[in-house]
């Protein structure tokens, strides 16, 4: 079996994990959290960094601490995961969706003024697959109708917009650290901020709101998010190989690329825009429109082979939970249907070998010559 994604843990994460059992300290309250909390905040160019039990759960605090609420509208993609929009109706907020561009597979930056209106609060920028949003447009967006950004970063660690890395832009950023992500806890994620204020709000959010005087008074809700000091050791050792992660996924990318190349029935992922080039967090291809195959044909013979594969994002404006609670319903976002209907992705995880490329492109070709 060639499983749609296989860690790398060939650093230090031993090492730190035998500190943590050694020492006894395997809690939050463990010195790797701290550690790691700098480190990653260094990395992303960032004052502030906040270590979490994992990405839905950053995104459910930095959406508490930018003040998002009943009545507040929020901009976002609907080609995405649920996460984002789910931490946005939590809170009481009201998702307003925006389609994506074919170019690069993220959220149409020319959509989204359109989309504000006097309940407006924020933008919520996710990144998708490997090109991250154009940030400069969003950015300009943002001041110019006062609003909040906040930047969902869990698929671009070690990316960059222009000289600026994913994670550094708008009010705060978070991330995700689940086993397919470039820097890895198993579980995990991080919020990260340049402003005090909101990096210690994050912090109440993330450890039920104790308070440092009256522990267990609380005046507000907050929840129980902690990352583990095992969690952190593993994510520390990642983190110091990121940048030998980013080439190694960017060379399974331009692999796949090379040998996918002219396939009948394939699109190829878009691979650069003027502000970045891929990171391929993970390789996404589509079955052209009119293919006799469909992308679950192909997800299926694939499987059959012993090949794993994921589909695409289901977009928003679609998903059953949201249309029962009255949302999106009669939307059209024919970019993200279109994505959603015919794409998926391959294996692309920092284990893979080149000859389980080869393979898995060997396969692919021959499933889509069939027929």
């Amino acid at each position: 079996m060639i499983p749609v994604n296989t860690p790398l843990l060939d650093g230090n994460e031993k090492a730190y994990l035998a500190e943590c059992i050694e020492t006894g300290w395997i809690s939050s309250e463990g010195p790797f959290v701290k550690r790691f909390e700098g480190e990653f905040a260094h990395a992303v160019g960032r004052q502030h960094a906040i270590a979490c039990a994992n990405g839905s759960g950053a995104l459910d605090i930095a959406v508490a601490a930018a003040g998002i609420g009943p009545g507040d509208e929020v901009v976002m993609p609907t080609f995405t995961i649920i996460s984002p929009a789910a931490s946005v109706v939590r809170a009481g907020g009201t998702p307003v969706l925006v389609d994506c561009s074919s170019e690069t597979w993220n959220m149409d930056v020319a959509q989204i003024e359109r989309r504000i209106t006097p309940a407006t609060k924020a933008i919520l920028v996710v990144h998708i697959y490997g090109l991250p949003v154009d940030m400069t447009g969003v950015l300009e967006i943002a001041r110019r109708h006062n609003l909040v950004v906040i930047e969902d970063a869990a698929e671009m660690h070690g990316q960059y917009v222009h000289d600026r890395p994913c994670g550094s832009f708008g009010l705060i950023s978070t991330f995700s650290f689940y086993p397919n992500k470039h820097v890895t806890c198993g579980e995990g994620g991080m919020v990260v901020t340049d402003d005090e204020v909101i990096a210690e709000k994050c912090r109440g959010y993330r450890n039920l709101c104790f308070q440092a005087k009256r522990r267990f008074v609380h005046e507000e809700l907050g929840w129980n998010y902690r990352m583990t000091n095992m969690q952190a050791a593993v994510g520390l050792a990642q983190l110091e190989k990121l940048e030998s992660h980013v080439i190694r996924k960017r060379q399974i990318g331009e692999r796949y690329l090379n040998r996918l190349e002219g396939t009948p029935g394939i699109v190829l992922p878009p691979t650069e825009a003027e502000y970045a080039k891929s990171i391929f967090w993970v390789f996404g291809l589509l079955v052209e429109e009119g293919h006799p195959l469909s992308s679950g044909d192909v997800m299926k013979a694939l499987g059959e082979r012993k090949i794993g594969t994921r589909p695409f994002f289901y977009p928003m404006h679609q998903q059953p939970v949201f249309q029962k609670q009255g949302l999106f319903l009669n939307e059209s976002y024919p970019v993200a249907e279109t994505l959603s209907e015919r794409g998926f992705y391959v294996p692309s995880g920092l284990g893979l070998t080149d000859s389980q490329i080869d393979e898995v492109a060997d396969a692919l070709k021959q499933i889509m010559a069939s027929v």
